[in-house]
């Protein structure tokens, strides 16, 4: 190997046109490996003679070689090292460290890794922001990098970050594994935010995802799809027929204490559900659950209410509070007033008399906002049918998809076998 020196003179004058940087990318390759990380611990003061921007490739290979030394990283913990990787990654340029995607990945999951080290994972929420759109090809790709970042945004309780990469529309997926905890760090984040609708599809998602054996994010996101799902409409929704043999056979056996919960949920009585919870407090705490398992428990009286909407028109709150198992009249108005605002029923309340009327639902579905909800529902409809034909044309002519058809096998086209447990410890 040529020295440092030589080399980032080499990175300095081949980071132009695409012909110079491939020629760089080979240089760079044969210093890779043992003969660069020999020099590792002397790397750092060299990328001050490199700009992230204009040099981009150069710096990955030299920043990756450095960070990979657990002995480099103990030396230069946090401080100006966690600024120079952040520094990159908002800086550099995408065209560049595509070249060596693995290597990109490498120096962000150092970044995610540090800030949580240091139990400040709202440093490394920007930076991951900005390499994830630098490593997609579009907005609808989905990258490893998804999950560490809705990891940190979860870390450090900035819900609403996460929604930077939550609301595209994904449609290319690599790894299996990046899909199932993109799904379950994605629902935690809409969890937070109070969005249960939202947290559903993903949780949905991981669910009932292709799988040819049952893995602990599904186990894990099953768990919470059970109480979302009672929160949200009060009942948990059977299996779809899409969803995998293997996840309807064993899922409920691996979470059945959360399968009980539900059927103690129909029963509608609030004082058994409290007893249930009760007794298995320490299996939910366990599961990291308990403050869902609290929704689900503080959910049982806005369901009871609604059931009275069906059957009466008028209704005393002292009335609301007995059927419901409510304390008194005035934990009953309180109830009624919240799902009034939240739009969940219909209802005046008359004070004099302590009398609630339950409405119809006043929309006519005739206002110019509503008519520009429903266009722009039809307009993401059709745009989404569009993507869907194209992505069945492009299966219908791919040779692999025509072989398995031919010869008439069946075989799983991911292994997931060897997942890890849910990185959830940190919540």
């Amino acid at each position: 190997m040529e020295s440092v020196e030589a080399l980032v003179a080499h990175i300095q004058g081949l980071s132009g046109s695409p012909d110079e940087l491939a020629q760089l990318h080979g240089l760079l390759k044969q210093a890779d490996g043992d003969a660069l990380r020999v020099h590792s611990a002397g790397l750092l003061p060299f990328l001050s003679h490199l700009h992230p921007g204009a040099h981009s490739l150069g710096y990955l290979y030299l920043l990756d070689s450095f960070v990979s030394s657990s002995a480099n990283l103990r030396a230069h913990a946090g401080g100006d090292l966690l600024v120079t990787v952040a520094d990159f990654l908002t800086s550099c340029s995408a065209d560049q460290i595509r070249m060596a995607p693995d290597k990109f990945l490498n120096v962000c999951r150092v970044l995610k890794n540090e800030v949580m080290q240091l139990n400040a994972p709202i440093r490394g929420i920007a930076p991951l922001r900005a390499a994830v759109r630098k490593i997609q090809t579009s907005s609808e790709q989905l990258t490893p990098l998804h999950a560490e970042y809705l990891m940190l945004c979860l870390l450090a309780k900035q819900y609403k970050a996460g929604l930077s990469v939550l609301e595209d529309d994904i449609f290319e997926v690599d790894q299996p594994k990046d899909l199932f905890l993109y799904c379950y760090y994605g629902a935690m984040i809409y969890i937070g935010l109070k969005k249960f609708r939202k947290a559903l599809e993903l949780l949905h998602n991981a669910v009932t995802a292709p799988m040819s054996s049952l893995n602990a994010i599904t186990v894990e996101a099953y768990k919470k799809y059970v109480l979302v799902s009672l929160i949200q409409s009060g009942q948990v929704p059977s299996f779809p027929k899409y969803t995998s043999s293997t996840a309807q056979r064993n899922l409920k056996n691996h979470t059945q204490i959360y399968v009980d919960l539900s059927t103690c949920y129909g029963t509608g009585s609030y004082s058994d559900l409290e007893t249930f919870i009760q007794s298995n407090a320490e299996a939910f705490q366990t599961d990291n659950n308990f403050g869902l398992v609290k929704q689900v428990l503080s959910s049982m009286y806005k369901r009871n209410i609604q059931r009275l909407t069906q059957t009466y028109l008028t209704l005393s709150l002292e009335d609301i509070a007995s059927s419901v198992q409510l304390n008194t009249p005035k934990e009953a108005e309180m109830h009624v007033l919240r799902m009034i605002e939240d739009g969940e029923i219909h209802a005046t309340i008359n004070q004099k008399d302590g009398m609630v009327s339950f409405n119809e639902d006043p929309e006519q579905y005739k206002s110019s906002e509503m008519v520009e909800h429903i266009d722009s529902s039809i307009q993401r409809l059709m745009a989404l049918s569009k993507k869907l034909t194209s992505i069945d044309q492009n299966i219908s002519c791919d040779h692999a998809f025509l072989m398995k058809v031919q010869s008439g096998r069946e075989r799983a086209r991911f292994d997931y076998d060897d997942f890890d447990s849910v990185p959830h410890k940190y919540f």
